[in-house]
């Protein structure tokens, strides 16, 4: 994890929780009170918050990925995807051969994402934290996790799970907001974010602080360089990324090879 998202204090080793400082021990647990109090209204929100982008930010998530069309049996773990946004548009890609298991440490989001998917066949929910997977070594032919990096506790522990349940010649693919890369831009985005966005929130899911919170995470997420080399450090090779919208999303690559 980058330098500046913890540091040691008296209290023991601290961790930032949007623009707050607080204890690692404590930061899992606020990141699920935020998810559990958000879930009903996740994706609505996140139509909100992006104008719609981020359902064409996921489809060139899933096009990267590019699902196979036989019947050959490959596996997607999507991790953090609880209401089943990616898996869904995996499975619709995807030849029969293929499955997707949803890992997601809340229950909330989950439950949403079975309400969604009853019925649907090849998809598997399995509550999980990112940072400690439970499966084992060399399951997975791809993993994917779309807008949920940011909120795990010790990023280089969750991309090192990632490294660890893939098969070798498999890759690892990251959709997270990043940094803006248009200038002219910066101020205006900053200003809807902080304003619009926790305003929104509160308007429409009844909880301003849970998206306050959501916006910051992002200005404190590594930017698209740092975060590459964090997914080199964890031992993927021909890592690379492709900013979406400016840079206000990006997409991150790995091959474990």
């Amino acid at each position: 994890m980058p330098d500046d998202m913890k540091n040691k204090g008296d209290s023991g080793t601290e961790t930032s929780f949007g623009f707050a400082r607080v204890s690692e021990s404590a930061r899992q647990g606020l990141v699920n009170e935020v998810f559990s109090k958000v879930a009903s209204r996740y994706d609505l929100m996140n139509d909100l918050m992006s104008g719609g982008l981020h359902r064409l930010w996921k489809a060139d998530l899933v096009t990267a990925l590019a699902p196979p069309k036989s019947d050959v049996p490959f596996a997607l773990i999507d991790v953090a995807g609880g209401t089943g946004d990616v898996a869904t548009r995996f499975l619709e890609a995807a030849g029969k051969g293929s499955t997707a298991t949803i890992c997601d440490i809340s229950k909330e989001m989950m439950d949403e994402g079975k309400r969604r998917a009853k019925g649907r066949e090849r998809l598997t929910f399995v509550q999980g934290n990112a940072e400690s997977l439970p499966f084992e070594d060399r399951r997975f032919d791809a993993y994917t996790i779309a807008f949920g990096i940011r909120n795990v506790t010790h990023i280089d522990t969750a991309l090192a799970e990632a490294y660890r349940v893939l098969k070798p010649g498999s890759r690892v693919l990251c959709l997270e907001f990043s940094n803006l890369e248009m200038p002219l831009l910066d101020r205006i985005y900053d200003a809807y974010s902080f304003n619009a966005i926790p305003a929104l929130g509160r308007l429409v899911a009844g909880d301003a602080d849970s998206y306050r919170y959501l916006v910051e995470s992002i200005r404190r997420f590594p930017d698209q360089e740092r975060f590459a080399e964090m997914i080199r450090d964890a031992g993927f090779e021909r890592v690379q990324y492709r900013n979406l919208t400016g840079g206000i999303a990006a997409i991150h690559s790995g091959w474990r090879l």
